[in-house]
């Protein structure tokens, strides 16, 4: 292992036991994942040196990759698992995706942007996570030939929850969501199917880029 790549392993370990655990997250397989996905190769290279802090970054064409401690949230609240069927909506960096391919997840991620589409299938290859498939779309009509889903998670926030990935949620799936204008509060929301209803819970308030379609 070189020096750089020992520095990233600490900045990791640092980020695990003091922006994760210091906020319960508490699931002992996200922390792993988060402990050995590297973040530092989903961020731009001018922003290396801040991979690993406590903030979401810029990652070019008004996206971002989200705060370390929003990803863990967002993957502990779908307990994860291998072979878990997942709908992510919006890939930009594609971290979100790795986090959940790492724990064996069988992951389809949606990006409307085909420039962050192209960049996240090279990350993903190179970090040899076969289990993500990337498809370039619209995120508000999910992937209906592949569905049903047993969890959706969404990295962008549209101002209502869209009906046609509630319809492509498994019965007994789980779904979270941020939900609210961009300039207004948004709450992060988990949404359970049950009998074909949902039941929706808010979680954080928080702050996501705006779901286009």
């Amino acid at each position: 292992m070189s020096v750089l790549e020992k520095n990233y392993e600490i900045l990791r370990v640092k980020m695990v036991e003091e922006q994760l655990k210091t906020r319960r997250i508490k699931s002992n397989i996200v922390l792993d994942a988060m402990l050995n996905v590297p973040r530092h190769l989903f961020v731009p290279e001018n922003l290396l040196d801040n991979a690993y802090d406590d903030s979401p970054l810029p990652i070019g064409l008004g996206q971002t990759i989200s705060q370390p401690y929003i990803v863990a949230f967002m993957t502990e609240q779908l307990e994860p698992a291998p072979g878990l069927k997942v709908l992510e909506i919006g890939t930009g960096s594609a971290y979100q995706a790795a986090i959940l391919a790492y724990l064996g997840c069988e992951v389809y991620t949606i990006e409307l942007l085909e420039e962050l589409a192209s960049r996240a299938k090279n990350t993903l290859t190179a970090l040899n996570l076969d289990n993500a498939k990337v498809i370039c779309g619209n995120g508000y009509l999910g992937l209906p030939d592949y569905a049903p889903f047993d969890a959706i998670i969404v990295t962008a926030a549209p101002p209502f929850i869209p009906e046609k990935l509630v319809e492509q949620l498994k019965d007994g799936g789980k779904m979270i969501i941020p939900v609210g204008e961009v300039h207004a509060v948004q709450f992060l929301k988990l949404i359970i199917k049950k009998d074909k209803k949902i039941i929706a819970q808010d979680l954080l308030p928080v702050r996501f880029v705006p779901m286009v379609g």
